[in-house]
């Protein structure tokens, strides 16, 4: 067998120089992430010299002014904080490209602009080009691209995309994208991005597991009771967010993607290696396992849907769901949805998966939850408070991005009396620095090559192919297919509560 750990695989690739293209400059995704994340990159010395960067929008607008709005926003968002000496020589290389999306000769001119740039401005002929833009424009882009002959780079350069969310909205529609995609840039060529997996406690799962000898002998059936993953957010549709929403849902917004990525990391078995599909493979094995809820009766089982109505949150009236702005006043789109999972594999045969994601809870939170097996309490049954909880392992998403283990210890005195303890680690403190922000990691991937951290062709369709057969229930059975209702400000519908009571469990408070 191949050593996983081998120095060659282990060590990334040296980034080269580039341009990195971003189609949908003008929007708050580039503004807020992609360039600070460019720029801390640079501050931190890990961008290769010579990177140039091209905002492809819409708007009229110079390269000054493009750069002004950047420098505006970087000061308030940067993760570096903003250093001028550092803005002066960053700055310049920074430049914007106004055109339609579907303009033929916008593409020609970007042509143009590309080879000036590795003629005249030190350009290395690599190109790097990111879909920030509304999914709607996904198709044109690509095809323009192709068009005009920027999917292929010249001699030994390299030409890469990278496609944010959503990747499609059912199973279709993301086979049709895949198509398009692979008709422009080969699979080792794109990128799909998700950047729940740049965060940096997602990328400890791995280690964390298989590094670790006291977590992988424990990490299946025999040891584990349930696992849960939960994400909240304490907002609701702000920003004009309802119309985008109210076509999505959180089941499709976020657990396609996101949670049901982050499920494939906790529940893969080892990879033969650390190459991109060698973890990869381990993955979307996972996802064929998942139990399909193909019909009404194991949807209404095992999926729990909600909407939240007008209550309180951070100590503000917020409006109900369907009192949002640009959301329909009669919608049946979830704005909270909880599932029991069940992964078909000898190693978690039997174990609950809960994932669980809302809207306007009371704060915002991603965390993983590692319920281990009770051990048998003769010994301690016939104290008065029992044995307190059990053993769990917490891995913080965001925020404060850490891990924590629950254990029982007894309280100091005389009497004998148990009580959970928890031993706590937190990056910031521990390496005295905070975590890089995910795109920062995934932008330096993919411009080093590295699609580890990104999503493969089937890794999407696999995963669509699950949350197709739960929306399809929903759509044809909608009369028996109950909406559960929340109040703003809580942790969810009493039914999500319930799913987990039928199995003796319980949400883990956060």
């Amino acid at each position: 067998m191949s050593n996983p750990f081998r120095e060659d695989l282990v060590s990334r690739t040296r980034p080269e120089a580039c341009t990195v293209v971003i189609f949908g400059a003008t929007g708050d995704l580039a503004h807020r992430k992609l360039v600070p994340a460019l720029y801390n990159l640079t501050v931190s010395g890990e961008m290769p010299p010579g990177v140039k960067i091209i905002g492809f929008a819409r708007r009229e607008k110079t390269d000054q002014e493009f750069r002004d709005g950047l420098d505006e926003i970087n000061r308030k968002v940067s993760r570096t904080g903003h250093d001028e000496e550092v803005w002066k020589s960053f700055a310049p290389n920074i430049f914007y490209h106004q055109s339609e999306f579907t303009d033929a000769d916008g593409y020609r001119r970007l042509a143009e602009k590309l080879d000036a740039i590795d003629r005249d401005r030190g350009g290395k002929g690599n190109r790097l080009f990111y879909i920030a833009s509304a999914p709607e424009f996904f198709d044109d882009i690509l095809t323009q691209l192709k068009a005009a002959g920027l999917n292929h780079a010249k001699d030994s350069c390299w030409s890469r995309v990278i496609v944010e969310k959503p990747f499609g909205t059912d199973l279709a529609t993301a086979q049709h994208l895949n198509q398009v995609v692979n008709d422009t840039f080969h699979e080792k060529d794109t990128y799909r991005i998700d950047h729940y997996l740049g965060k940096e406690t997602a990328q400890n799962l791995m280690v964390l597991r298989f590094a670790n000898a006291i977590f992988e002998p424990l990490w299946n059936s025999r040891y584990i009771e349930q696992i849960q993953i939960t994400c909240s957010e304490n907002l609701g549709m702000e920003g004009g967010r309802g119309g985008y929403y109210d076509k999505s849902g959180a089941l499709r917004d976020m657990v396609q993607n996101h949670l049901l990525q982050l499920l494939s990391l906790v529940a893969m078995e080892p990879p033969t290696d650390l190459s991109a599909d060698g973890v990869r493979d381990e993955k979307v094995k996972v996802i064929r396992s998942l139990r399909k809820w193909d019909t009404p009766e194991k949807v209404l089982k095992n999926v729990v849907r909600a909407q939240y109505v007008k209550g309180s949150v951070d100590g503000k009236t917020v409006p109900g769901y369907r009192e949002e702005d640009r959301v329909d006043p009669e919608s049946m789109t979830e704005s909270y949805v909880a599932l029991r999972i069940m992964i078909d594999t000898w190693r978690w045969s039997g174990v609950p998966f809960y994932i669980r994601m809302g809207k306007q809870l009371p704060k915002k939170a991603s965390e993983i939850s590692v319920h281990f097996k009770s051990p048998p309490g003769v010994l301690f049954n016939a104290l008065p408070t029992g044995v307190p909880g059990g053993n769990v392992l917490a891995i913080r998403i965001q925020p404060d991005e850490g891990i924590s283990l629950r254990m029982v210890s007894k309280i100091p005195g005389t009497s004998l009396r148990l009580e959970p303890v928890k031993m706590d680690f937190q990056y910031s403190t521990s390496f005295g620095k905070a975590s890089p922000e995910a795109y920062e990691r995934l932008l330096l991937d993919a411009i080093a090559g590295d699609a580890t951290l990104f999503a493969r062709r089937d890794e999407v369709e696999e995963a669509w192919k699950f949350i197709d057969c739960i929306v399809h229930a929903w759509q044809q059975q909608e009369t028996i297919m109950p909406m559960a209702e929340y109040v703003a400000g809580t942790w969810g519908p009493k039914e999500a509560d319930d799913l987990l009571h039928e199995d003796g469990n319980s949400w883990r408070r956060l």
